[in-house]
């Protein structure tokens, strides 16, 4: 069953139905739904875009050794789905339409890593290619590019990012603003109604500015405030945003958010082998790290991270120095 509409006023939920529920707190946790694509041949059997289960299941029927499958978007989930892929002997191509894979959140050095890593596991990763349609019968055979390019594919996978859920918060009246705009206890600006998880914009003290975070650490955590605040507890969000990505034997950590870097230190040989630790900094403060097979790095980072930690770089790079005597601060 789901609710169709919010009256504030009465502080009555209307569902699907017709069916009418009373509420005296409200919580909102709507999450994010897939960005779709708008282009020829999509609705074909075979074009799939992952956020549950139920996408798994569909995409199943699609899979096996030797097949074809063109994957859209080389974010974090583009390039899990490719190296799962890969592990079923699928022949992958990742589509990205950006100068380089992760562009968005990480720095060129981490790119370069997963392209080689992803190379190296028989992915080929072609950028600066945007698809224009997908083509076949009643079944996806292949995609063509706005470049010309045409690429076989038995199975198309889209994932070009989520956009949040908030059109049932908007007709209540809500403030939005790429998500549901809420304070540090997770109210909305109706006092009686909480939001949390992917769906909201929130204010970080930690980078003192607005976030909108897709991650289950966030949902987590931002639920935790918002089901205090319900009963009357008033605790602050002042959580570090965290995530993980896992490639083939690849443990991905991410503590804390990388833009707005203006340097960026590498601890450990990022060309050659599958560990290392990018430390990303601005004016000197360390503000977020991408961890590889490092987790001493990582959990230590949290830390300094939260505690506006500035590092002795020369220490830092220097992979002969021990990374806890470093961070003892």
């Amino acid at each position: 069953m789901r609710v169709s509409k919010i009256d504030r006023s009465l502080k009555k939920l209307i569902l699907s139905d017709g069916a009418e529920m009373h509420y005296s707190k409200l919580a909102l946790t709507t999450g994010a739904q897939v960005r779709k694509l708008p282009i020829p041949g999509s609705e074909l059997a075979g074009v799939h875009y992952l956020r549950d289960m139920h996408d798994v299941d569909n995409i199943r029927r699609f899979v096996g050794p030797g097949k074809k499958a063109v994957i859209v978007g080389g974010g974090y989930i583009g390039l899990e789905t490719a190296a799962a892929l890969r592990k079923l002997d699928m022949d992958v191509t990742v589509l990205e339409a950006q100068e380089r894979v992760l562009q968005r959140v990480t720095a060129p050095e981490v790119s370069a890593f997963y392209t080689r890593i992803h190379g190296e596991e028989g992915v080929n990763i072609l950028v600066n290619t945007v698809i224009e349609s997908v083509v076949g019968d009643k079944h996806a055979e292949g995609v063509v590019c706005t470049n010309g390019t045409t690429l076989p594919a038995d199975l198309v996978i889209i994932g070009v990012g989520v956009l949040p859920v908030t059109q049932l918060a908007e007709d209540a009246g809500l403030e939005t603003d790429n998500g549901i705009v809420v304070d540090e206890y997770a109210r909305t600006n109706d006092p009686d109604i909480v939001a949390a998880g992917d769906c909201t914009n929130h204010y970080n003290p930690i980078y003192k500015r607005r976030l909108r975070l897709e991650s289950v650490q966030n949902a987590a955590d931002q639920a935790k405030v918002a089901a205090a605040t319900i009963c009357g507890k008033l605790e602050a969000y002042n959580a570090l945003p965290w995530f993980w990505s896992d490639q083939y034997d690849l443990k991905l950590q991410i503590a804390g958010l990388s833009q707005g870097f203006d340097q960026v230190v590498v601890r450990g040989d990022i060309s050659g082998s599958r560990s290392f630790s990018a430390f990303y900094l601005k004016d000197g403060q360390l503000i977020a790290v991408d961890a590889v097979n490092s987790p001493k790095e990582f959990m230590l980072s949290k830390r300094a991270i939260t505690n506006g930690f500035t590092p002795d770089l020369e220490k830092l790079v220097d992979s002969r120095c021990a990374i806890q005597e470093i961070f003892k601060h």
